[in-house]
């Protein structure tokens, strides 16, 4: 008896397709990696200077003879290169963001990638302008703070990496924090809200932006009140952004 030929055809053409979709994503992530060495490598001869302006808003409010110092032994090399990395990151993102977009779009619908431009776009400026708010603005009032509640006979003499670390931190912090407006956005384009929701939630969103900010600001009661402040400020931006954006349909909650 003669064999059945082909009982169960293998799916040729979707293992293909699967294979060329990885093939692309792994270029497209090469890219990105390729952007951010390249980067690095610019940068790695201004570590050290770019710790000293990372860490300007602390050193200005040092008490007189005291300075930052480095516990570890390799800390004075490897602390500046790490925040020469983190700062590659930072430079290479929108570089990283358009590879990933450019992977996914395709299988996106007309309507779903003109909300996603502008989304991705905001995204990134927000999460840049929570870092610069932070330092130009909260570190300085933070660290007036914690240098004046300093008690008297103790030498405050930081450790460079856990500076580092401390600021790192509240850039991602107040990164996340500034999406506001794009977690609103989101939140009603896929139906959780609406916008008269939206409108009628503020005094929630108030209580929930100085909650937040308590949690975490440093000990004191301005920073606190500059990152509560914004948030508030980004949730009615949010708010506008869901009128301009979409259409009173896409606002129904689900």
């Amino acid at each position: 008896m003669a064999a059945s030929e082909h009982e169960n055809p293998e799916p040729d053409g979707l293992e293909q397709g699967l294979f060329s979709h990885l093939i692309e994503l792994r270029t497209r992530l090469m890219r990105a990696l390729i952007t951010v060495v390249v980067v690095l490598v610019a940068l790695i001869p201004f570590a050290n200077r770019l710790y000293s302006e990372l860490a300007q808003p602390l050193v200005k409010r040092l008490p007189q003879g005291a300075h930052l110092i480095a516990t570890e032994v390799a800390g004075g090399f490897v602390t500046p290169l790490k925040l020469a990395f983190y700062t590659a990151l930072f430079i290479g993102m929108p570089m990283i963001l358009y590879q990933l977009w450019a992977f996914v779009s395709p299988g996106l619908y007309r309507n779903e990638k003109r909300l996603a431009r502008p989304l991705l776009a905001a995204a990134l400026l927000l999460f840049y302008l929570g870092c610069a708010f932070a330092y130009f603005l909260v570190l300085p009032a933070a660290f007036r703070f914690l240098t004046a509640v300093t008690p008297e006979g103790v030498e405050m003499m930081t450790d460079i990496s856990h500076y580092l670390d401390f600021v790192m931190l509240m850039f991602f912090a107040f990164g996340l924090c500034f999406q506001v407006p794009v977690i609103v956005v989101v939140l009603a384009a896929i139906g959780v809200v609406n916008l008269e929701q939206l409108r009628s939630g503020r005094r929630y969103a108030i209580v929930g932006a100085f909650a937040i900010s308590a949690f975490i600001t440093p000990p004191d009661i301005t920073s606190m009140i500059m990152l509560a402040i914004p948030m508030c400020l980004l949730y009615e931006l949010g708010v506008l952004a869901v009128r301009w954006l979409l259409k009173p349909g896409q606002t129904e909650a689900a």
